[in-house]
């Protein structure tokens, strides 16, 4: 059973992964999903047990340009348009970099919104990825999913993902990830139902009456008194 958007959304929140596929005729596999700025070292390690390992954090473009992160190579042969950055570390409060500690210190920078530039070492082990301003309704990716499920939920647009492996190494496919799910009680969801979702939301928000506007009136005696004091001559007030 899929999980509600809503239920994803509390569960981000709360700091814990959840699981997201895309489409079948994608990439057909599922990412588990955290937020970055509520990382720790425990869902790291999570993370990196029942993923391929190799995480990357998604961002608006607008923020990877905030921190210095440029494409990592200026033509793109990518099938899929994935827009990986510059990777990196954090600057500070790290050894190697590669340690679960290690690279939830990077991802709460990341995810920090008074990090700058300065705050992060490249190359490095977190690997950033560019979501394109239309979100998954431009591109049904995850790393647009990751962008949009952090505002959906409240927090800073800065995600960490990683494709969800088999204990035998292949990709995970569907009834895999929904095994998964129910043994770890992690939520599981799909890219298709957070499309529908948002513009469920949207639909609503775009059909909400407008409130009124209300008119102010003044009074013919406020608006004669109003005058009068206006029309008085200002009196000098010596200074003591």
């Amino acid at each position: 059973m899929f999980s509600s958007v809503d239920r994803v959304l509390e569960t981000l929140r709360a700091g814990r992964p959840v699981i997201v596929s895309d489409a079948a005729h994608r990439e057909n596999e599922g990412d588990a999903i955290m937020s970055a700025t509520l990382a720790t070292q425990q869902w790291i390690a999570w993370m990196v047990r029942h993923t391929s390992g190799y995480l990357c954090a998604p961002m608006p473009a607008p923020l990877a340009d905030k921190f210095a992160l440029p494409l990592m190579v200026a033509e793109n042969e990518d099938p899929r348009r994935t827009a990986y950055a510059v990777s990196v570390d954090a600057a500070t409060g790290i050894t190697t970099g590669i340690s679960a500690h290690d690279r939830a210190r990077t991802l709460n920078l990341l995810g920090d919104p008074n990090a700058t530039a300065a705050s992060f070492i490249r190359p490095g082990h977190i690997l950033p990825v560019r979501a394109v301003d239309g979100g998954v309704r431009q591109r049904p990716g995850h790393t647009e999913a990751a962008v949009e499920l952090m505002r959906a939920a409240g927090l800073p647009p800065v995600g960490v993902i990683g494709e969800m492996i088999s204990p035998d190494g292949s990709t995970m496919r569907m009834n895999d990830l929904l095994a998964t799910g129910v043994r770890e009680g992690v939520p599981v969801t799909t890219i298709e139902h957070l499309i529908a979702w948002l513009d469920e939301r949207d639909n609503r928000t775009r059909s909400r009456p407008e409130r009124p506007a209300v008119a102010l009136h003044r009074t013919p005696q406020l608006a004669t008194r109003t005058v009068q004091l206006l029309d008085r001559p200002t009196e000098r007030m010596d200074s003591t």
